[in-house]
């Protein structure tokens, strides 16, 4: 029998791609390999749903997160480290009966599959409680980012109308001035409350049926609508977490990223839980003093953050206060700046490796962190997922030249689809990312990227945070203008010196022609710099002296 794999490799021999493990006499799953080279030949399209209970026709990711790992060991699920300084330590056993109990709470509620149900919570017992109790009945979870606003959180609710919002009794009054969804405060009386159901669930959910609504981290002007995920994405979802984050049993894992995002929930919360391993969240304010205890503390070997998170744990310049146990590292959400690389080699001893993707696309270009036959190469995205198909095009839809930015595209659906996002190639296929396609900087007739002026300014000593865009300009079309966060007072001197700094780097014309000191950086929700707002600040700068 042969049967063909997802990127046209072929196995013989048996239904399964899989072969017998001779030392343990099980069949062997994609957890027992974790080289560059397995991954493209095992890798297959069945071999995923090896490591679930469910099938093709039913699987529920509540079951597979939490109940089936339920053994009554008390084992950790989760640690919480509090921004107050708490660590919480929640068992799959705890969140399994408080999901079950929560599950039949909504039941008696009258709440039926398929309604959403929705909370702002941040990472605590009621927060993993709510997110598996809901999708064991067949209802869908909406996780909702903490701070949210009024505008930003109504844009959402209208968006995928909740029968029930949970949240916590400071955002009550907030969640109630929605007028729509019933709003239920998430304190120890709903706890006491759901008490009285039983500790154990059946969930009868299809493969197919819908799990999960997931909001990007965009304006609250430009709302995407929800990314809909049904529960074999789970399934799915493994290709990019074995190769993206390198998670396998055994790894002590960690993502500071809030679990209302994409990233802190996929990768953070459920491709870990999934395979029985015990993860860490961040809970409160961010503070990378605070994580770096929590890394040390909880001898952490596997994490998964944001690149802003790296870069604040340099920028706190507290490292060498702590020990690290790392073997894996991975980050998502930006390129990371050299500077910070060379943080992390010092500190951390081990490459960080980068994963690339979006809530609507997931994670397609990795590093296959702990593959020991894969050259992980600074600042590069890595190469595709099993599975995926990528190519950097020209604008004529022709494949790019090593080292030709051009537009990252993706097949999918049988075509070619734009990610948004500038790339480019190297001679041994590792892709490289050059901003977004808007992030591209038109100065007189020279092509720049936003992303390579940010990393070389990032160099220099006295600049702890940088963005880049480009300004109208009367006789170029646009100049560079980097906002510029120094750990010294800002000087016309100092404009000069950045200026031939970037210049002596990158080329005599791509360097700020204009650079302004300010104390902070619009950021998404995500942690990533907005530039959009800051060219719209500039927009609105331009059109207020025109008129």
């Amino acid at each position: 029998m042969i049967r063909h794999d997802m990127q046209g490799h072929h196995d013989e021999g048996g239904s399964s791609a899989i072969r017998q493990s001779e030392w343990t006499g099980r069949m062997a799953k994609l957890t027992d390999y974790s080289s560059y080279a397995d991954a493209q030949a095992r890798a297959t399209s069945d071999a995923p749903w090896d490591l679930f209970d469910g099938d093709r026709d039913h699987l529920n990711i509540a079951h597979e997160c939490i109940t089936r790992h339920a053994d009554g060991s008390g084992r950790a699920a989760v640690r919480i480290a509090h921004a107050d300084g708490r660590d919480e330590i929640l068992s799959f056993d705890t969140i399994a009966a408080g999901a079950a109990r929560f599950a039949h709470w909504l039941d008696a509620e009258g709440i039926q599959p398929g309604e959403r149900i929705a909370f702002m919570l941040e990472p605590s017992l009621p927060f993993y409680v709510c997110l598996f109790g809901a999708m064991q009945t067949g209802a869908i979870s909406v996780p909702l980012f903490t701070l949210f606003g009024p505008d930003a959180l109504r844009l959402r609710v209208d968006d995928c109308k909740p029968t029930i919002l949970i949240t916590n009794s400071e955002k009550a009054d907030l969640a109630r001035s929605m007028n729509g969804p019933r709003v239920v405060v998430a304190d120890d009386g709903l706890l006491d409350e759901i008490e009285k159901y039983p500790a154990t669930y059946t969930s009868k959910t299809r493969a197919n049926d819908l799990a999960v609504f997931q909001y990007t981290s965009g304006t609250t002007r430009e709302l995407p609508e929800a990314v809909r995920h049904s529960h074999r994405a789970l399934v799915t979802l493994m290709f990019a977490a074995l190769y993206g984050t390198g998670i396998r049993p055994g790894d002590e894992f960690f993502c500071p990223s809030s679990p209302a995002w994409g990233h802190g929930l996929w990768h953070g919360t459920l491709a870990p839980l999934g395979l029985g391993v015990t993860t860490g969240t961040f809970a409160g304010r961010f503070d990378p003093v605070r994580l770096m205890q929590a890394l040390d503390d909880y001898q952490i070997t596997n994490m998964s953050a944001a690149a802003t998170h790296y870069r604040m744990m340099k920028n706190s310049g507290k490292a060498e206060d702590f020990a690290f146990h790392f073997k894996k590292l991975s980050y998502t959400g930006e390129p990371i700046d050299p500077a910070t690389l060379d943080f992390i080699e010092t500190y951390f001893k081990v490459p960080a490796c980068s994963m690339y993707g979006t809530t609507e696309i997931g994670v397609v270009l990795v590093n296959y962190p702990g593959a020991d036959d894969f050259t992980v190469k600074p600042g590069a995205l890595g190469k595709a997922v099993p599975g995926q198909k990528l190519q950097v095009q020209r604008p004529d839809s022709t494949p790019s030249a090593p080292g030709e930015i051009g537009e990252l595209m993706l097949w999918r659906r049988d075509k070619w689809e734009t990610t948004k996002d500038r790339a480019k190639i190297d001679e041994d296929g590792y892709f490289y990312h050059c901003g977004r396609a808007d992030d591209v900087i038109i100065s007189a007739g020279w092509t720049m990227s936003a992303v390579e002026i940010e990393n070389t300014l990032l160099k220099h000593p006295v600049v702890l945070e940088c963005a880049v865009i480009g300004v109208p300009d009367p006789q170029r079309g646009q100049v560079v203008k980097a906002f510029v966060i120094a750990n010294v007072d800002g000087s016309d001197a100092l404009v000069k010196e950045l200026q031939t700094f970037t210049r002596e780097k990158l080329a005599q014309h791509e360097f700020p022609r204009v650079v302004e000191f300010v104390t902070d950086l619009p950021k998404t929700p995500a942690g990533k710099v907005h530039r959009k707002i800051l060219r719209d600040r500039e927009a609105a700068k331009a059109a207020d002296l025109v008129n």
